[in-house]
């Protein structure tokens, strides 16, 4: 493991001076670090992997073999936002639970204009998302839920006071009976994706549905095991195959198309889906080790838990001795 990082922190510098490069070219969606493949066969090489919507010479020809003596690898794949949308008229019932916590659907009240070619006709749609975990604002407590941006805000016309639902309205929740919170901060920058909800009901407990109390949160690292309970998917687990990961995401309705940096990537065969947004990827002791916010069926993306909390200005609740909430420190 040593000499892999080692070999990471020397390719890191040379996949950062080209990845801007590669993500302006048509077709590229993604560059990372990884292990190049040949033929369907690792090699063990250290290698620049450039994600691209559809592999084939034409693609390949605009990324060169190597750049500065590393190997290039193009792969392909394409990613997106993992919310979801439905017409109102289409929402149908989904779980509803008495305490908020981790793990579950949420959304907000208001119905957005979604056009093609984001949805098939134009019209009012509703959004909904996963519920990550809960915060705090630094120097005052207060109980926030924690979420994407993409789901609690969604387009150009969000404000600070949406009312936010659960279950979502795509789930059948009401936009007046069941609200629980309201849009209180937000951040869509180069590394974070991310929102919180000042929740407005006593009824919550800083735990993740099925995977048990949050107990802090830390960086993700490299080969380690990580979990997520998403609204679609429930509990997942894959493996942090990298967090150097930079991907172009299409946010559509004024948002447009967004570049991430350093983001962390899971391999799993279907890690998270279309509604999992805005879950917490937890380690093995249950510690906070990002926020989801996209990707395919078989690559997954996280927000790093650090700049999350830094961006929204907050600290992760934690469940104390008797389930009282508790600001968190790093590990």
């Amino acid at each position: 493991m040593a000499h892999q990082d080692d070999e990471r922190a020397a390719v890191r510098p040379i996949k950062r001076l080209v990845e801007d490069d590669f993500l302006s070219r048509p077709g590229v969606v993604g560059v990372d670090l990884g292990e190049k493949t040949t033929r369907g066969r690792r090699t063990g090489r250290s290698a620049i992997l450039v994600f691209v919507r559809r592999k084939g010479p034409a693609a390949q020809f605009t990324i060169p073999p190597d750049v500065l003596g590393v190997p290039t690898d193009v792969v392909e794949d394409s990613f997106s936002p993992h919310h979801t949308i439905a017409s109102p008229e289409g929402v149908g019932g989904a779980e509803r639970h008495e305490l908020l916590i981790g793990g579950i659907g949420i959304g907000p009240s208001r119905a957005i204009r979604f056009v093609p070619p984001d949805v098939p006709e134009p019209d009012d749609y509703v959004v909904a998302g996963t519920l990550g975990a809960l915060v705090t604002p630094r120097h005052r407590f207060l109980v926030m839920g924690l979420t994407a941006f993409h789901v609690a805000c969604v387009d150009d016309a969000w404000a600070v006071g949406d009312p936010m639902v659960h279950p979502s309205r795509v789930d059948g929740g009401h936009p007046l009976h069941d609200r629980v919170g309201a849009l209180a901060r937000a951040a869509l920058s180069s590394r974070v994706d991310a929102a919180a909800i000042l929740l407005t009901t006593p009824r919550h407990r800083a735990e993740v549905a099925e995977l048990g109390p949050v107990r802090g949160f830390a960086a993700a690292r490299v080969g380690q095991r990580v979990r997520k309970r998403g609204r679609t998917t429930a509990v997942t687990e894959g493996v942090v195959a990298s967090t150097d990961a930079a991907i172009t995401l299409d946010f559509g309705v004024g948002l447009g198309v967004r570049t991430l940096h350093d983001q962390i990537r899971v391999e799993s065969p279907r890690f998270g889906d279309h509604g999992d947004s805005g879950a917490v990827l937890l380690d093995d002791a249950n510690r906070v080790v990002g926020l989801y916010l996209g990707g395919s069926g078989r690559r997954g993306f996280a927000n790093p838990v650090e700049p999350v909390l830094d961006q929204l200005d907050v600290d992760l609740l934690t469940s104390g001795a008797r389930g009282s909430p508790t600001p968190a420190r790093g590990a």
